[in-house]
């Protein structure tokens, strides 16, 4: 019984909180940017790029409130007289909040507060500018009106600095929530991915950690801590680690270390569950990181690592590292996992932000934006300044149950969904492209953002008219050529056959008419599993027939 119940809280737990985010301080960047990632995952999310403009409201109006994960109603909040324009996860003003649940103990879930994790980001971005004052507005708001989720992991950054913050309610009865938020040192990175990453906390260093006053006397009247103040862990007090949280959600961070420093492999007792020391909530890279290096790190499978799913049977003869059953299964009275990496089918949107100190808050932020799984998307740069989205971004533009062609989540599925059943064929042309695509845009960004600061000087709201104008363009070239590419791997994977090309042309015979198709047949690793398995039915000549 005991199996049964912690394999179902691993598949609950799986279906509910399987985001992603990785952050670097501006000493650990190449360009001195401060940067942090996010795919938001989910089953029933709908990859679409919000947008609140900036506004300004007359005093005493109200504002609704609705959960972000199911629309529900919740209450009404005092809205302030002056928002700012939010694109997305950032602001005007180069702050990005992102986050991953990891939901701790549920008796602290309040059902009666009025503000859930999705709301608080996007209201506080919309009044924030900077990621001390978010910090302070998120944990006001959540005092004043309750905390209507359960535990969570924010990350909350600006130009110049890098916060994480752990957050969970106090349960019903008890508006608000008890919190810790840690500063990252610019020099390193860090990452949290479903479970509470901040452990033991400075107590009397306010520049670098703040926490509510209760975080440690709470967890003493629940019964959840005892012994010295020094001592205290709030992961361990609210978020207690068990199997599926090292590894399904530790080893994504582990994976992320990994690839950026020397030695990680010493932590990995811990993810197997042999060390009860935790990971660190960061580290120093061995080389310092661009954008580029998180759009990797975002299409991460664990590759070349333990976790590695690329090789076992269940992947296929074409190498794939999806599942896409459930993540948890059982056969013959046994339970077994499958891994959890950090690119997964089931996202609906993805980012990279880049903040930038050195620069105008007009051109410092950049939404490096893109939908569906990051292993087969296009990030694309969208600037928070914008008066208004890309249609094929566009909030209505197609939803969860209704396919538009002219809308890059429905489009990237397509193809991506071609690209699972043969992996490791379709990927090098998938990488080729985001290659030109990504590399283009970044290799062009200094030019487009000289010209808008040109603008600038003159006249800010041409300046702004040209970057809306270039996101645009930016996001339409790329759903226009994904679309492409989807076509192309039709006609080129045609019934399992590949076709044959010449000078970027599908080959045609000396009549002119259709060549004849290669049939690559399976690797022998493959099979030689099928062998094992049916090799005395299969064998050439075939078994002898029985006809009693």
């Amino acid at each position: 019984m005991k199996k049964y119940f912690l394999f179902a809280c691993i598949f609950f737990c799986l279906q509910v909180y399987p985001c992603t985010n990785f952050l670097v301080g501006k000493g650990a960047s190449i360009d001195g940017s401060t940067m942090v990632t996010y795919s938001a995952d989910s089953y029933s999310l709908y990859g679409e790029l919000y947008f609140w403009p900036g506004s300004r409201h007359d005093s005493g109006m109200m504002l609704d409130v609705r959960e972000w994960d199911t629309g529900k109603y919740l209450g009404r909040i005092a809205q302030e007289t002056e928002t700012f324009n939010v694109v997305g996860n950032m602001n005007e003003h180069q702050l990005c909040i992102g986050e991953t649940t990891w939901g701790g103990r549920s008796e602290l879930s309040d059902s009666t507060g009025l503000i859930d994790y999705g709301s608080l980001i996007y209201i506080t971005l919309q009044r924030a500018k900077t990621a001390r004052e978010a910090i302070k507005i998120m944990t006001d708001l959540v005092k004043e009106y309750g905390y209507y989720s359960s535990g969570e992991s924010f990350s909350i950054v600006d130009k110049d600095e890098v916060w994480i913050m752990d957050m969970i309610g106090k349960g019903s009865g008890s508006r608000g929530a008890v919190w810790v938020a840690v500063r990252i040192p610019d020099d390193c990175i860090s990452a949290h991915a479903n479970q509470a990453r901040i452990h033991l906390f400075p107590l009397h260093d306010p520049e670098n950690c703040v926490y509510s006053e209760d975080v440690i006397s709470f967890a003493r009247e629940k019964g959840y801590f005892e012994g010295r103040d020094e001592d205290f862990s709030f992961a361990g007090a609210y978020n207690p680690v068990e199997w599926s949280g090292l590894r399904f959600c530790e080893a994504r961070v582990w994976s992320f270390f990994n690839r950026w420093s020397d030695g990680a492999d010493r932590w990995l007792p811990y993810i197997f569950g042999n060390d009860t020391e935790p990971m660190p909530l960061y580290i120093r890279p061995k080389r310092k990181l661009g954008v580029r290096d998180l759009m990797s790190s975002m299409r991460d499978h664990y590759e070349g690592t333990p976790f590695d799913p690329s090789n076992d049977v269940a992947a296929g003869p074409f190498h794939s590292p999806y599942r896409l059953s459930p993540i948890t299964w059982g056969v013959d009275g046994e339970r077994y996992i499958f891994e959890r990496p950090v690119s997964t089918q089931q996202t609906a949107f993805t980012f990279v932000s880049q903040m930038r100190s050195f620069l105008p808050d007009i051109v410092g932020g950049v939404l490096w934006f893109g939908v569906d799984d990051a292993c087969f998307t296009v990030y694309n740069p969208i600037y928070p300044c914008l008066s208004r989205v890309p249609e094929c971004y566009r909030v209505g533009n197609g939803d969860f149950e209704h396919f538009s062609w002219t809308s890059s989540f429905w489009i990237h599925n397509w193809v991506a969904n071609m690209a699972y059943s043969r992996y490791d064929q379709v990927l090098p042309y998938a990488v080729a492209l985001q290659d030109r695509l990504e590399g283009g845009y970044l290799e062009n960004q200094a030019t487009i953002e000289g010209e808008a600061l040109e603008l600038c000087l003159t006249d800010r709201d041409r300046a702004v008219n040209f970057l809306t104008e270039y996101s645009i363009s930016s996001a339409q070239t790329a759903i226009d050529e994904w679309k492409r590419f989807g076509e192309y791997l039709v006609v080129k994977f045609m019934d399992g056959a590949v076709k044959r090309e010449v000078d970027g042309r599908f080959e045609r015979n000396e009549h002119g008419g259709s060549q004849y198709p290669d049939r690559p047949t399976f690797d022998d690793d493959f099979l030689r599993r099928i062998v094992r398995e049916k090799g005395d039915w299969l064998r050439d000549g075939g078994p002898a027939f029985d006809k009693d």
